[in-house]
Order: C-alpha cells, then sequence, then structure tokens
C-alpha cells in the first residue's frame, strides 16, 4: 500500500480504537496542545513586523517554498514566492505582480487536489506568515488569518474560549481555501459548515484599472460588498481575489460573550472502529454492505436528529496482494454525553453490519476528552504528502448494485495499482442540509454522504497507470449520467475543495453538463456575477476557477 493511502487509513481509525486491532495502527498527529489566551488582538503592537519577504531562485529558502505542498505530482516554480506578514503587504505584492504583467497566485496550506498554484503562474503568494487566531472585540466575532491551520484554530479556539467551528481532519490544512470552499468535519452533521458562521472575510481584490486594494465583506444584507462575502460561502479559494482573514460568529448568536459566539465542541468523544476482512468479502456482502452504510445515513440525516452527532468514514482500501489482504475499516465517533451514546454508536456500527460476511470485529470503544481526539484522528501536513489523484462526488443516496460492483470489480483484483486504491465515505447531512441552496455558495444541501475515489503512488513512478485506473473507476462509477456525478437521483454534484479537472475534460465527461453545474450548480450565474464585479481582469484564475459571464 503506498504512503498517502496508508496514512488516509491510519488517521481514519488511529483515534477510533484503531490501537486494538493488529493491522491498524494507532497514529498521533504529533502536535503539542498550547493553552491559547484569549486576547483581543493577534499581536503586541510595539512588535516588528514580519514581512513581506520574497524569496527567489537561489535562495535555500525557495526549495522549502517549492515543495510546501501536499499532492508531490505538483511543483511549483515561479519567478519568487512572497510571503507576507499582513494584509497591507498582500496589497502591495498583488500590486507589484499586476504592474508587472506576472501571473499571480496564492497558497495558504497547499492541500489542493490540482495543480491550481503552480500551473503557470509566476508569482506566489505564501500565506503561512498570516496565521493569527484571535477574537475581535470590534467585530464581535473570531478572526481566523487565511494562513491559520485548522489544529491551530481548534487549539486557540478551545482553550482559549471553549469553542470551536466545525471544519475537517486533517489538521494542516489551513482556513484559507477550507472556508471558502465549504470546509466540513466531524461536527458538520451537529453543527453545520465552517461557512454557516461566516460573518465576514476580508479579500485583497483588484479592479479595473489593475490597482489592488482590501476588502471587507459582511453577512449583512445591506453591506455593499454582501455579494462579495456570499461568494467565500462555498465559491472556492483562488477565483475572486487573496483572503486574508475570516471572522466567525453563529448568526444567531445573541450575547456578546465570546464563549457563546460558536458551537461548544463534545467535552468527551466516545469512538470505535469496525472491521471487515476482504477474506470472504463476496460481491453481494459488499453491496450489502455499502447500501446499510448509506441506508443508516439516509435513515439518521435530517437536522436536529439523535443521530447528527454520530460522524463517520467508510474506507475501502484496494485489496492488497499476499497472505494479508487487508480489509474495510469504519472509524466512527459521538459525543459521549448524548442519551444513549454507547447504544447508538453499537447501533450503528450493528446497522451497517447486519447480513455481510465475514463478520464484523469490532474492539472495546474509547473515551477520550474532545481535543485529544482531535489531536490523535487528525493528520498534520508532513504526514500526507504523497502522489495521489482524487475524484469526489456528493451521495443523496447509495450507490447503486451496478456501481457498488464497479467498485468491488476495481478494488478486489489484488494487483500492484488496485491495491493502492481507495474508496471513501464520508458522513455528512443533519445540519448541514437545513440551510437553502441558495443562502450560501455552497450549493448541495441534500446529501447524506461525501465520496471520493482515490489512488497514489511512489515517486520512482510516474503514476500514468494509476491515474487511468482511478479515472476509469470514476467513469464508470458514473456510466449513467456521462462519467461524472451529474446532480440528480442518487448523486449531488461534487465538492470544490476536492477539485478534479478531469470533469472539465470532454475525454471524461461526456454528459454534456459543464463542470460548473457539478460543482456550483444554480449558484453558479451569481458566482460568475460576483467574478465580472470583484475580479474583472480576472488576474485570479485556475484550470477550475469561475468565469465571468461571457468570458
Amino acid at each position: 500500500m503506498s504512503e498517502i493511502t496508508r496514512r488516509g487509513l491510519l488517521g481514519g481509525a488511529a483515534a477510533v480504537g484503531g490501537a486494538t486491532v493488529a493491522s491498524v495502527a494507532s497514529v498521533a498527529s504529533g502536535l503539542t496542545p498550547a493553552v491559547g489566551t484569549a486576547w483581543a488582538a493577534p499581536a503586541d503592537a510595539g512588535a516588528p513586523e514580519f514581512g513581506p519577504v520574497i524569496v527567489r531562485r537561489g535562495d535555500p529558502r525557495y526549495e522549502d517554498l517549492a515543495v510546501r505542498r501536499t499532492n508531490q505530482r505538483f511543483r511549483a516554480e515561479p519567478d519568487y514566492f512572497c510571503v507576507p506578514g499582513s494584509t497591507e503587504q498582500v496589497v502591495a505584492a498583488v500590486n507589484e505582480a499586476v504592474r508587472a504583467g506576472r501571473r499571480v497566485t496564492v497558497r495558504s496550506g497547499g492541500h489542493c487536489y490540482e495543480n491550481f498554484v503552480g500551473d503557470g503562474t509566476q508569482v506566489v503568494i505564501d500565506l503561512c506568515e498570516l496565521s493569527e487566531v484571535y477574537y475581535d472585540e470590534r467585530r464581535r466575532a473570531f478572526a481566523i488569518e487565511a494562513g491559520a491551520t485548522l489544529m491551530q484554530a481548534y487549539r486557540t479556539l478551545y482553550f482559549g474560549w471553549g469553542v470551536t467551528i466545525p471544519g475537517g481532519q486533517c489538521g494542516g490544512v489551513a482556513a484559507g481555501g477550507h472556508i471558502a470552499g465549504g470546509g466540513y468535519g466531524p461536527l458538520s452533521r451537529r453543527d453545520g459548515l465552517t461557512v454557516d458562521y461566516l460573518d465576514a472575510v476580508e479579500v485583497v481584490v483588484v479592479d479595473r484599472t489593475g490597482r489592488a486594494r482590501a476588502v471587507v465583506a459582511t453577512r449583512n444584507p445591506a453591506d455593499p460588498n454582501h455579494d462579495l462575502w456570499w461568494a467565500h460561502t462555498g465559491g472556492g479559494g483562488g477565483n475572486f481575489g487573496i483572503v486574508t482573514r475570516y471572522w466567525l460568529r453563529d448568526p444567531g448568536a445573541r450575547d456578546d460573550d465570546p464563549a457563546e459566539l460558536l458551537p461548544r465542541p463534545p467535552a468527551t468523544v466516545l469512538s470505535g472502529v469496525a472491521v471487515w476482512s476482504w477474506n470472504g468479502m463476496t460481491q453481494e456482502s459488499f453491496r450489502r454492505l455499502l447500501g446499510n452504510y448509506a441506508g443508516w445515513h439516509e435513515r439518521n440525516s435530517s437536522p436536529g436528529s439523535p443521530h447528527a452527532s454520530l460522524w463517520g468514514s467508510l474506507l475501502v482500501p484496494g485489496r492488497q496482494t499476499g497472505a494479508d489482504p487487508g480489509g474495510i475499516i469504519l472509524p466512527a465517533q459521538i459525543d459521549a454525553d448524548v442519551p444513549g451514546a454507547e447504544r447508538l454508536l453499537r447501533e450503528h456500527f450493528a446497522a451497517v453490519a447486519e447480513g455481510v460476511t465475514p463478520e464484523v470485529f469490532v474492539p472495546p470503544l474509547e473515551r477520550d476528552p474532545w481535543f485529544q481526539a482531535v489531536r490523535t484522528l487528525s493528520l498534520g501536513a508532513e504526514s500526507e504528502s504523497g502522489r495521489y489523484k482524487g475524484k469526489s462526488a456528493y451521495l443523496r443516496k447509495a450507490l447503486t448494485d451496478e456501481q457498488a460492483d464497479v467498485a468491488y470489480e476495481a478494488l478486489t483484483t489484488g494487483g500492484e495499482i488496485s491495491s493502492t486504491g481507495l474508496l471513501w465515505l464520508l458522513s455528512y447531512g443533519g445540519q448541514v442540509n437545513r440551510v437553502r441552496p441558495e443562502a450560501t455558495a455552497t450549493v448541495e444541501r441534500q446529501s447524506v454522504l461525501k465520496m471520493i475515489h482515490l489512488v497514489s503512488w511512489p515517486e520512482d513512478q510516474d503514476g500514468a497507470a494509476h491515474l487511468e485506473w482511478v479515472r476509469r473507476l470514476h467513469q464508470r462509477t458514473f456510466a449513467a449520467t456521462g462519467g461524472v456525478p451529474v446532480p440528480g437521483g442518487n448523486c449531488g454534484g461534487a465538492y470544490v475543495n476536492y477539485p478534479d479537472t478531469d470533469h472539465a475534460d470532454p475525454r471524461w465527461n461526456t454528459s454534456g453538463v459543464p463542470w460548473s453545474t457539478i460543482y456550483y450548480g444554480a449558484n453558479y450565474a451569481r458566482l460568475q456575477r460576483v467574478k465580472a464585479r470583484w475580479d474583472p481582469r480576472d488576474v485570479f484564475r485556475h484550470a477550475l476557477s469561475v468565469r465571468a459571464q461571457g468570458s
């Protein structure tokens, strides 16, 4: 099994009882929890300001910045990197690049599935030093700078005020792209998406004359910049400008006590893992397993459901060669203080295992304080690197038997390539689906699962055969809709934070439905209008960026 796939499996199972399974090792993120001080300003006003730092070829730091990404398929080699320390420095850097006619891109955490940062760019603005998390008394909201990692945000918000945001599992992901794309995570079924708490966003934009400036756009419908705020509630990064800071606050909060302005995480997490060996897993049982898992989510994903705090991710790695073929893993967790939490979690495992052979193995459940569970479950950026290709879809209902059979055939051959593949089904729905599709740019508010097709390969291989394998898997899965997850039926399109340029390639998308509909649905026309207003020169663009109408 290649490294990225192995780490994905371990990361999914580490905090949920995996230490008791011989084939699943427990992995800690290696991050040390530090108490976050409840401050109201990000830094000492008298301290010298960081940056901007310009790093060109020949500088020993250039190579570090060139490899600061998780998907090692791609490498950014611009004329120079700019590492700013303030929004004003970002404005100056963009002005300089535009005046010089250089193509500019932005990077916050470096987790993009595709080559949006390095493709033909001449200037990369790297936001790694814009990483403060603090309470802004003036705006009465929590500020998270674009370069702050999710782990930084979780730690500071929790130890400072006892609150959190419903963001993703990977601690090394940065807020910049995660939030703009509608970031989700283990608390989303209970609390919704990160963008459902977005109160304001600071964006460096470029006007028609080529002048860069910083704009703050807010949730307030009377704000003349409100459309720019809306575009950052799921429109995706690198489309309209450079996000430097978010402010988050529960829109329903009526108190100005910071400890009441964002969700409180569970005090304790109850977690477990269910494991099925590939040995004895027939095609019929595989259909049953996938159907049971999706069926449970169809029945238990209404907003406010008692099961809304239960979250899991079914990981189906390719069958391994040799005596031990490996197996299928379902790590799941629930708020331990929910009435009957242990019963609900065990019933979840039993429902998924019903009628499936071989028999499921469920080791003892575990209880951990919330932040300890987050740390153990999360992977830092240094643990996620590899060469890989990912393809996503939202699922409103279970895969059909034909679609399940496609996955079974692809993952059970036990070959060199298929053994590095992965089908991943992640819990969704719940509170996410309480929000109207047009209220935010995140249009898909009906799905109960997210699905990922993934393959990875070692550094000494070119990956051509692996790419062909995952492309064929995705294409065959959605053969009835032209090889792509066209919204409708059991599918809800694809997730913009898992971008896949094949969806815009007529070789792989024969549906006649444009990629923009797959990612944005009916919200795309409004996003186009926002693009035309706020980025009329198309300064900020990539292979799947929003195109202004008529462009």
